[in-house]
């Protein structure tokens, strides 16, 4: 399916989605932080697998994403967040 099937608004909508793809994933990774804080159980779980979803997409050493979630360390996940905050 092409951009063709888009009007011209839609098709600049999507393209400014793609362009902005990593400080979307790295504001919900900010959001996750919070989350994860406060969640328990499976919910817990659930966002921890978010958490590294957007890691990979913000090109986090995978290294540092195994690290992270086999300690479940919510503290570092937030000073990971600071430094690609510096990034920008």
């Amino acid at each position: 399916m092409g951009m063709e099937n888009y009007s011209k608004h839609q098709q600049g909508i999507i393209k400014r989605y793609y362009e902005n793809i990593d400080k979307v994933a790295w504001q919900r990774l900010s959001e996750l932080v919070a989350d994860l804080y406060l969640a328990e159980g499976k919910k817990l779980e659930k966002l921890w697998a978010s958490a590294v979803g957007h890691m990979q997409k913000l090109k986090v050493p995978q290294t540092k994403i195994d690290a992270l979630v086999a300690k479940k360390d919510v503290e570092g996940l937030a000073k990971l967040v600071k430094e690609l905050m510096g990034k920008d």
